[in-house]
This record gives structure tokens, C-alpha cells and sequence, in this order.
């Protein structure tokens, strides 16, 4: 998610967009989301393991099921509907377990758990929109400067980058960041759209330009709702979610994208260091729904093809 520099944003130039806008998503109706429990989900299509199954660490063999951490309230990455997790992540795991010969359990939890969770081996991995960075790779607190973990590794598959919106027809001239200045914005907590925020209320005061106001929610649907009553001027979102909520809130009618994408960065999975079995295994099991044209077809079905990889890559965060 965007998530922060530990975000649910490789490689363009900060603050500038990297790929083109998705113009098709997928169409929906208002969703109803739930809020982060502890609910779990078993993404269990057809597994038939198709030769990567010994490739997996013994204890996943024997279990039969990989626990994935995720903050399922990220429309369309990972959402409910009809009590159903659904959305690009659970369509990918479902590809990968066909590939693995394993099912993928699916538990819900607050974004900037998840990586506590990981370490604390209550999940096997992370999948949840998470930006691929350095400070995530090696332990780092991106506020302090100071390593606070062992850190994770990452299996990369998909590029996004972080976009504004506000209410439909209320932009208040607001195409950049720097157009924040003076004015309130609304994030998910812990995640990149939330770094850049934080990052922006430095310059509008290094400038004289007025400070920025940041109201960070625990997800990102919290802020939509904010945004709507019209408790902030913008949020900010990958630009997946982002274009998802200009898409399906009110019909189309709540929210507009403004500006460009900024900061496109992969989406990766966290595994353990101390897990590389399980790392390699998953890059080898994307490499394969790559070539299959599994992962293309999920891409396809929620409308994201622009953020496309050609092969998986092991920390390819900046």
C-alpha cells in the first residue's frame, strides 16, 4: 500500500510519474468494506503443483498453506465483498498456489502490523500493496534513521506510484504537492502516500508556504470517508486505489485524480530473512505465472496492465 517507506511507492524520479494512467478499471458498485480483524480467507483454487512444490521450505510442505498477513480493506489490491477477500493480491496467490501446490490463508490485520507479524512468525509472509524499500530491506525507521529490525526481503511484481485526489469538482487549483501547502490532506497510516506528506509539510514551511495538515487514518477507506464528508481538500493513495475510488465511490461521482503520479515504486512481498527457501520459491512461482500468462489474465480482470512487471526480482526496492 502506497504503505510507508516501512507504504502499501522502479524508479522514477521522486515526484514525477513512471507509468501511464490505468484507464480502465474494473467496473463495481459501492462496496461495503470490512473494517481489520482477524478474519482469514483460504485462496484455494485448483492446486495441481506443477514442479515447484519441493522448492518450498519442508515446514510449508508439510502445513500445505502459506500464511499471508494483509491489510484487506485496499480496493481493488485486496478487499471484502459478499465476505469474500477478493482483488489483485488473492488473484495472484491463487495463480502462485497453483504453481506451488499449496494454499494461500489469507488474515486480516492493520497495515502497519503486518511486518510485526511476519517476524513474530505469525504469518509466513506479507502481501498487502507494500512498497519494496531500503529501510523496509534493512530495518530502518525512515523518521529516525535508525535500525529498529533485522528487516525483510522482497519478491517483486507490480510497479505503482502514489496519486492525489479530492472531491469531484472541488480541486481548489490542486495539481501538485506543493499545491497542499495551506491545506489538509488525509493517508493511511504508515505508508508512502504518508511519508510524502510528512515530507511536503517540510518544504511548504522551508518556503513560507503555509503547512500542511495530515489526518492519518489505520486504512485507506477511513480517509476516503473523511475526504467524502469533506473533512479534508485531498488524499492521497497508490494510484490503483486511487483510480478504483474515483471509479466506484458514488457511482463515480465522489472524487477526481489530480496531477500525475508521483514516486512509482514495485510492490513486494516481505518474507523473513531468515526465510530464503520460501523467497525463491515465490520468485520462481511469479517467474512461472509470467510465462503462462496467469499473472497478465489477473492484471487484465482488474484492469491494472499498465503497472505490469516482465519477471519477478528480489529487492529491487530503492
Amino acid at each position: 500500500m502506497t504503505a510507508s517507506s516501512p507504504r502499501r511507492p522502479g524508479m522514477a524520479t521522486p515526484r514525477t510519474s513512471r507509468w501511464a494512467a490505468v484507464t480502465a478499471l474494473v467496473a463495481a458498485g459501492a462496496l461495503l468494506l470490512t473494517g481489520c480483524g482477524d478474519q482469514r480467507d483460504k485462496v484455494d483454487g485448483s492446486v495441481s503443483g506443477k514442479g515447484l512444490f519441493n522448492k518450498l521450505p519442508k515446514s510449508v510442505q508439510n502445513a500445505g498453506v502459506i500464511k499471508v498477513g494483509s491489510d484487506i480493506a485496499y480496493p481493488p489490491v485486496e478487499f471484502k465483498k459478499s465476505g469474500r477477500t477478493v482483488g489483485i493480491d488473492p488473484d495472484l496467490a491463487d495463480a502462485l498456489g497453483k504453481e506451488l501446490g499449496v494454499r494461500f490463508e489469507f488474515a486480516n490485520g492493520t497495515f502497519d502490523t503486518l511486518l510485526t507479524g511476519l517476524r513474530s512468525k505469525r504469518y509466513d509472509i506479507a502481501m498487502s500493496a507494500m512498497t519494496d524499500t531500503k529501510e523496509r530491506q534493512e530495518g530502518i525507521d525512515p523518521e529516525k534513521g535508525k535500525k529498529v529490525s533485522e528487516g525483510v526481503d522482497f519478491v517483486d511484481y507490480f510497479q505503482a506510484g502514489v496519486s492525489i485526489y479530492t472531491r469531484k469538482g472541488k480541486t481548489q487549483s490542486i495539481r501538485t504537492w506543493d499545491d497542499l501547502c495551506g491545506k489538509k490532506i488525509v493517508v493511511q497510516r504508515g505508508t508512502v502516500s504518508h511519508d510524502l506528506a510528512k515530507d511536503q509539510v517540510k518544504e511548504c514551511e522551508k518556503n513560507g508556504n503555509g503547512k500542511i495538515s495530515i489526518e492519518a487514518f489505520d486504512n485507506d477507506v477511513q480517509a476516503q470517508t473523511r475526504l467524502r464528508a469533506g473533512g479534508a481538500d485531498a488524499a492521497a493513495s497508490d494510484f490503483p486505489v486511487a483510480a478504483y475510488a474515483v471509479k466506484t465511490s458514488g457511482g463515480g461521482s465522489d472524487f477526481e485524480i489530480v496531477g500525475e503520479q508521483v514516486d512509482a515504486a514495485p510492490y513486494g512481498i516481505a518474507i523473513g530473512k531468515n526465510n530464503p527457501e520460501l523467497r525463491d520459491a515465490l520468485k520462481a512461482a511469479f517467474d512461472a505465472i509470467i510465462k503462462n500468462g496467469a499473472y497478465e489474465k489477473v492484471l487484465k480482470k482488474w484492469g491494472v496492465e499498465a503497472g505490469a512487471v516482465t519477471e519477478a526480482k528480489i529487492n529491487g526496492g530503492s
